[in-house]
C-alpha cells in the first residue's frame, strides 16, 4: 500500500507550483520543503489582503522562492517552467460564486492562464510532470441515470421516496456535468491538460479535489464555500451559522494537509502517469453535520434555516478506490479531528477573524 519511494524522486528537483502562495499551494510548498525539494511559487497574491499571506499563509513577496506574477504572463511562465523539473497548475479564480458573477474573469484566468501554462510546458524539455489541479465541481450533481439499470433506478427511487435525496458518489470515468462557471472552466482545463501535453508526450496527471478545509482557510466576503471555515468564525463570534436549505447539501470534506499530500503523490507517483484521480475522503458529509461538528465547541450558537443560493450543487461524495490504487495512499485527517484542530487554531490566531465579520456583530 505504501510508496514513499515515490516522493523521493521529489528531493533536488525544482517545482514550479502556480497559486503557490494561497492556502493549497502554501501548505504544497511547504511540504516540497520538507521532502528536500526546491518549490517556486508564482501567484498574483491578490485573491487575499496581504496580512493573510504573511501572518497566516507565511508566504512575503520578497522571499526567495516567491514570484509576484501572473500565469498569463506568457514570457514569465516560459522563463520559470524551462527552469523546472515538475508543475504543478494549483492557480486559479477558485470561488464558485466570484466565476458566477465574472465569468469572463473565470475565463480569463482559468483557461486563458491554464493555456499559457500549457503552452510553457509543452516546449520545455525539463518538465518531467504536470498535475493540472481540478475539481470536483466538474460533477456538478452528478448523474445517476446514466449508469443505472432500471431495477436499480426504480430501488433508488423508493429509498429517496423514505430517506430523502441520497447522495451521489462521483466516480473518475462517469461523465461530467458541471454546473457553474468555474466547474465548467476546471473541466475545459483537464481536457486541454491532456490534449496538449499527450501530443508531445509529457507526462500529465489531473487532481480533482473535493471540499479544502482546514487552517490557516480564511473566508471571503460574498462567498458561501469553505464551510468549516465559515461555521467556525461565526460560531467564535456568536454570530448564528446559516444552513442554506437547511444544511441538506452534502460535501466530502478533506483537509488541506491530506489534498498537499495526495497532490504531491499524484507528481511523484510512476502510476499516475495521464491518470485522473479524487482527492477526497469518501465520507459524505451534510453542511448541517458540519455545523454540529463546530457547534459542539460553542454550545450557543444558533442555527438559522435560509435559502438555498443559486448553483450551490447539491453535492455528493469521492469515490476512492482508484486513487487508493494510482496514489497508494488515503487520507488521514478525520473531520472531527480536523475541526477541532480549526477551532484551537481560531482561538490561537486574532488576525483570523476578519474585521468585516467582526462589524457584522456589531451591526446586529
Amino acid at each position: 500500500m505504501h510508496h514513499h519511494s515515490d516522493l523521493g524522486a521529489l528531493s533536488g528537483a525544482t517545482v514550479l507550483v502556480t497559486g503557490g502562495a494561497g492556502l493549497i499551494g502554501s501548505r504544497i510548498t511547504a511540504r516540497l520543503r520538507d521532502l528536500g525539494a526546491r518549490p517556486v511559487a508564482l501567484c498574483t497574491m491578490s485573491a487575499y489582503p496581504q496580512y493573510v499571506y504573511a501572518d497566516l499563509f507565511g508566504v512575503r513577496a520578497g522571499d526567495p522562492d516567491v514570484v509576484l506574477g501572473d500565469i498569463r504572463d506568457t514570457a514569465l511562465v516560459r522563463k520559470l517552467v524551462a527552469d523546472s523539473d515538475y508543475v504543478i497548475h494549483a492557480a486559479a479564480l477558485a470561488d464558485v460564486a466570484a466565476c458566477t458573477r465574472e465569468p469572463l474573469a473565470a475565463i480569463d484566468t482559468n483557461v486563458a492562464g491554464t493555456q499559457s501554462v500549457l503552452g510553457a510546458v509543452a516546449t520545455a524539455d525539463r518538465v518531467r510532470r504536470m498535475v493540472f489541479v481540478s475539481s470536483a465541481s466538474v460533477y456538478g450533481d452528478g448523474n445517476p441515470q446514466e449508469t443505472a439499470s432500471p431495477q436499480l433506478l426504480a430501488m433508488r427511487q423508493l429509498l429517496e421516496s423514505v430517506h430523502g435525496r441520497i447522495p451521489p458518489q462521483f466516480h473518475e470515468f462517469a461523465r461530467r456535468h458541471p454546473k457553474s462557471a468555474y466547474g465548467n472552466t476546471k473541466a475545459w482545463g483537464e481536457e486541454q491538460t491532456a490534449l496538449v501535453l499527450s501530443q508531445v508526450g509529457t507526462s500529465y496527471a489531473i487532481v480533482r479535489y473535493f471540499s479544502v478545509y482546514g487552517e490557516p482557510q480564511t473566508i471571503k466576503p460574498g462567498s458561501h464555500s469553505w464551510v468549516v471555515a465559515w461555521f467556525a468564525a461565526r460560531a467564535h463570534l456568536g454570530l448564528p451559522l446559516h444552513l442554506n436549505g437547511g444544511g441538506r447539501q452534502v460535501r466530502d470534506m478533506v483537509h488541506v494537509d491530506d489534498i498537499a499530500e495526495g497532490t504531491l503523490r499524484a507528481l511523484a507517483s510512476p502510476r499516475a502517469h495521464t491518470e485522473t484521480v479524487n482527492i477526497g475522503t469518501g465520507v459524505p458529509t451534510s453542511v448541517r453535520k458540519v455545523a454540529q461538528l463546530v457547534r459542539a465547541h460553542y454550545p450557543k450558537t444558533p442555527l438559522l434555516e435560509t435559502p438555498l443560493p443559486a448553483g450551490d450543487p447539491l453535492g455528493g461524495y469521492a469515490a476512492t478506490r482508484h486513487m487508493e490504487n494510482i496514489l497508494g495512499w488515503k487520507p488521514k485527517v478525520t473531520l472531527a479531528e480536523g475541526v477541532a484542530r480549526y477551532v484551537k487554531w481560531l482561538q490561537d490566531t486574532p488576525a483570523a477573524s476578519p474585521d468585516w465579520l467582526r462589524q457584522e456583530r456589531t451591526a446586529a
